[in-house]
């Protein structure tokens, strides 16, 4: 997402305005670390996370001003090196370039990116507005984990929700682990898409979908977006709560039921071709197919 001036008073300086810096090598110490959690106060208050394998962003309140419409969505980077990359290659205004290091091409847009959620009724997501209250556990040096809330949004004019999750991504995995817990309004039961955004990369292509029943699983592959390469993601949930697969017009679903007030947990994953890890499709599928993810809160 490129920069804008900030309405509401809130001041940024334009994309077109601003001079593009270098990227900062890491340091020697910097390259020690396999994970980082940051929250980017200079960028709208993007929260960033990585491990050795793939980086994530969630976006700040304050971004709905500046770019709307923003999205609750997840955004995901490809990634070539071991260390944290993402708030050196953020600060230096041009995070859509590759120096070298990786790359943020994957474009959420009123999707749910890699692993965001609403609550499906009535063939329609229902989602929230951005992150608030970000609360950092740990930041490295093996573990990136933290919490965010998101404030209450109307689910039709049946019930409202909100939620608070907690995100997990320790070292040497694609996939991060999140424990969602809902309340709402009403204590029935509600039914929960976490959704791959349709159209990321590649001029509107759509990529190739792969969807396990037996596993739980939405697999995908993108298109490849010329010299940038391919993202690929998929979503993985409890088999116990899967309650089948979905579409809108922005987004693949995934569905489970859940009760509000208890936790579930599902698991969240990314990967580049150019990232050193998974080349090909096949290698993707074959890594998410292997996966036996611990589904207890």
């Amino acid at each position: 997402m490129r920069l804008a001036i900030l309405a509401l008073g809130l001041l940024a300086v334009p994309a077109a305005a601003q001079e593009h810096q270098p990227l900062r090598s890491a340091t020697a110490e910097e390259q020690k670390a396999r994970t980082a959690v940051t929250i980017a106060d200079y960028r709208f208050d993007d929260l960033l996370w990585e491990n050795d394998r793939i980086a994530y962003r969630i976006y700040g309140r304050a971004l709905e001003a500046a770019e709307p419409p923003s999205s609750s969505g997840i955004d995901a980077w490809g990634k070539r090196v071991r260390w944290p990359f993402m708030d050196r290659q953020l600060r230096t205004g041009d995070q859509h370039a590759d120096h070298g290091e990786g790359i943020d091409f994957y474009n959420v847009g009123t999707g749910r990116g890699v692993g965001g959620l609403g609550i499906w009724h009535d063939n329609k997501l229902w989602t929230s507005r951005n992150y608030v209250r970000p609360r950092i556990l740990r930041s490295g040096p093996d573990v990136a984990d933290f919490s965010v809330d998101y404030d209450p949004w109307p689910v039709d004019v049946m019930r409202t929700v909100r939620e608070t999750r907690r995100f997990n991504l320790p070292a040497g995995t694609n996939f991060t682990r999140m424990t969602s817990t809902i309340a709402s309004s009403s204590d029935a039961e509600l039914v929960v898409g976490i959704g791959i955004s349709k159209r990321p990369v590649g001029g509107g292509k759509l990529g190739e979908v792969k969807k396990d029943k037996a596993g739980a699983r939405l697999v995908w592959w993108g298109p490849a977006d010329g010299e940038k390469g391919r993202m690929a993601a998929a979503v993985i949930v409890d088999p116990a709560a899967f309650a089948g697969f979905a579409e809108d017009a922005d987004n693949y679903l995934i569905l489970v039921r859940i009760l509000p007030g208890q936790p579930f947990v599902y698991y969240s994953g990314a990967a580049w071709d150019r990232g050193g890890d998974f080349a090909t499709q096949g290698g993707w599928n074959s890594y998410v197919d292997a996966q036996r993810p611990d589904f207890r809160p």
